[in-house]
């Protein structure tokens, strides 16, 4: 039986193939440092965790609203009063099923068949497969050091057609770590209004940002969509949670579409989501964000010494984009021999895109500093072993 044109059309994540092999070594005995996989190695916090499980010994685990519990809403809207002084009603925000399934939602609720939405490359690889799922099209952007790999105005109009209906931002990005400007966030938003279209802008990892703290988006234009999650800054990855905060017009059709493809949100998740918002949690998150500040300073400079090319410092996330065409002229080749023969994992840059992905690996920094200064001298041995 042959899958779809549609599911045929989907690129397998190509990290994958370098995980499977990790897994492979390490079932052989072999010691292997994990840089590839985009997830914290911290645990959910604690008050976290307690709160899924008092939830279950209650029995709070029916189904909730489509748009999630009525005081998780507004518990993510006093989070927008608190950290960012903007006004969120909660009437304006979904719970959703990981910031994934916001994305789907917020695609499904603007775009057509045919419609394109615009996004920066290089960029996560599920935001243009999503457009492709419901039949929008996604248009990629070449962006490069000289706009800190992100979309600027300049370049949205440039490449706007009479069928652009979104254009979507993340800040700080994946693979980069880079931030939008909040003056590009602005003007963007601006041309998007003016001709019917609208601004998506991914923060979810606005919670990892290193130096001084982000403005969302929010407080730069009213009628836009935010997309964030409870996995990246919260640490709750396998929670699947995530929400999203749209103008409030969109919210029925956002309603209907998760009422008809997730139901709900998961209810666990949903109760423990509400004690990440507690001062006990957020001394957690402050401590672990200057943790990955300190892995960040730490490999940031170590792999420019070691001659790799990273023109632009991320200013979040937990990622370095490194050019590696100074040792190789194909970035996955370069992933499987780091591996096979130093022990040190890292994603190919042919996962975020077309702009010279054969040049490009991604670091991710999500484990503790001695693990990082192993794989530094790992990687140093084996770029003297390629030289001799």
């Amino acid at each position: 039986m042959n899958s779809s044109r549609r599911a045929q059309a989907i690129a397998p994540f190509h990290v994958m193939d370098i995980l499977a092999r990790a897994r492979a070594l390490e079932a052989q005995g072999r010691d292997i440092i994990h840089l590839e996989i985009g997830e914290p190695d911290f645990p959910t916090p604690a008050p976290v965790a307690r709160a899924a499980i008092e939830a279950i010994e209650n029995g709070e685990l029916h189904y909730t609203p489509a748009l999630g519990l009525p005081q998780l809403r507004e518990a993510i809207a006093g989070f927008y009063r608190k950290r960012y002084g903007v006004e969120v009603p909660a009437a304006r925000i979904a719970v959703t099923t990981g910031a994934s399934g916001a994305l789907l939602l917020a695609l499904g609720a603007l775009l057509d068949a045919g419609d394109e939405i615009l996004m920066a490359d290089p960029g996560y690889p599920c935001n243009r497969h999503f457009a492709s799922f419901i039949d929008a099209r996604p248009v990629a952007i070449p962006v490069g050091p000289d706009t800190a790999f992100q979309l600027t105005a300049q370049l949205v109009e440039r490449h706007w057609t009479e069928n652009t209906k979104a254009v979507l931002l993340a800040s700080p990005s994946n693979p980069t770590g880079t931030l939008a400007r909040d003056e590009e966030i602005r003007g963007i938003a601006a041309w998007c209004a003016k001709r019917g279209a609208t601004l998506i802008v991914d923060e979810i990892y606005h919670g990892l940002v290193y130096e001084a703290p982000p403005q969302t988006a929010l407080a730069q234009a009213e009628e836009i969509v935010v997309i964030n999650s409870f996995s990246k800054y919260f640490h709750m990855t396998g929670w699947r949670l995530g929400w999203l905060a749209a103008p409030a017009g969109l919210l029925g059709g956002i309603e209907r579409l998760a009422q008809n493809l997730f139901l709900a949100p998961p209810t666990p998740a949903q109760f423990a989501a509400l004690a990440a918002f507690s001062e006990e949690t957020a001394a957690i998150l402050e401590a672990r964000r200057q943790e990955l500040k300190a892995r960040r300073d730490f490999l940031l400079p170590a792999l420019r010494e070691l001659g790799f090319g990273l023109s632009v410092a991320p200013q979040g996330a937990f990622y370095l984009y490194a050019d590696v065409s100074r040792f190789s002229g194909d970035s996955f080749v370069f992933a499987e021999r780091l591996l096979e023969q130093a022990g040190v994992a890292i994603t190919p840059g042919v996962d975020f895109g077309a702009v010279a992905p054969q040049r490009h690996v991604r670091f991710a920094y999500t484990r503790p500093l001695p693990v990082l200064q192993e794989a530094v001298a790992r990687i140093r041995r084996f770029l003297a072993e390629r030289r001799a």
